[in-house]
């Protein structure tokens, strides 16, 4: 028996769900976990389904599609992803997600972690994953890019490019090639303090709640469609370097949290928003 996660989006119209229930049925498939939702605003239908049963993904997909011509489908065998972190100075977000991935807590095989510094090293070596330094000094953007570009194509698949804390912006040629691949962890005080030392400024203003926001990477800066955020709040009585380190907490959370979203393919993307499941 095989497990697939059927995901299916559409323009909504009547019947969709007897149709999809129709093929599952017909094919001896059972239904292990199901979610629906309508926008109705947008005339737009989303499913995401889990199925077992003897049927291969080929011919499921064939199926489907057969029965909803104009649909998006994906049927997704589950299975670890292959995921490469990159990072710059920063280990707080960085060493979450090795020791969650040590700890068994996220399905997926961290290919090597790439970073501009050569600091953190040390960290992911304890861990067992190939660490490369690929410095920027001296090089445009452009050419930078290239770089890591030209590594990551050594890996024969990348399902996830996950950004933590990497301090430089990503280029559009750079985005194009992972196309909603790329998920990024920032503070939630954007756009409200952007700059050197978000949390100094915050502190400043007196702010009564912080927090994080995970989403994947466009081309407009910290604009891409939203996986996951949080908050806490904080009060007159945190220091700015209490605010930074209570912050760095919630980045850690939001970020493992959007990782294992993307990773068990929960997330569909429409219009720079997310619909998840």
């Amino acid at each position: 028996m095989k497990q697939y996660r059927v995901l299916i989006d559409s323009n909504d119209e009547k019947g969709l769900v007897y149709k999809i229930s129709k093929v599952f049925y017909e094919n001896d498939l059972n239904i292990e976990k199901n979610d629906e939702f309508v926008d109705e605003e947008n005339n737009k239908f989303f499913m995401r389904s889990v199925v077992k049963g003897k049927i291969t993904q080929k011919e499921l997909t064939k199926k489907l599609t057969d029965a909803l011509p104009k649909a998006r489908i994906r049927v997704i065998t589950p299975r670890r992803k292959k995921v490469v972190i990159m990072a710059t100075k920063e280990s707080h977000v960085l060493g979450d997600i090795l020791m969650r991935h040590f700890d068994g807590e996220l399905p997926i095989d961290i290919v090597a972690v790439v970073s501009n510094y050569d600091i953190l090293r040390p960290l992911v070596e304890k861990f067992g994953i190939d660490y490369f330094h690929v410095p920027h000094d001296g090089l445009g953007r452009s050419e930078h890019e290239e770089k890591i570009l030209a590594l990551l194509e050594m890996f024969e698949h990348i399902d996830y490019i996950v950004l933590a804390k990497y301090m430089r912006i990503l280029t559009p040629n750079f985005v194009e090639r992972y196309e909603n691949r790329i998920i990024n962890i920032h503070h939630s005080f954007l756009p409200a303090f952007i700059g050197a030392n978000p949390y100094k400024q915050a502190y400043d203003r007196g702010v009564k709640i912080i927090g994080a926001t995970a989403h994947f990477v466009n081309n407009n800066l910290d604009e891409g469609p939203i996986i996951a955020q949080d908050v806490i709040p904080v009060d007159h009585t945190y220091s700015w370097q209490e605010m930074r380190r209570a912050g760095r907490d919630v980045e850690k959370v939001v970020l493992a949290r959007a990782l294992k979203l993307a990773v068990e393919d929960r997330i569909f993307v429409y219009a720079n928003k997310t619909v998840i499941f």
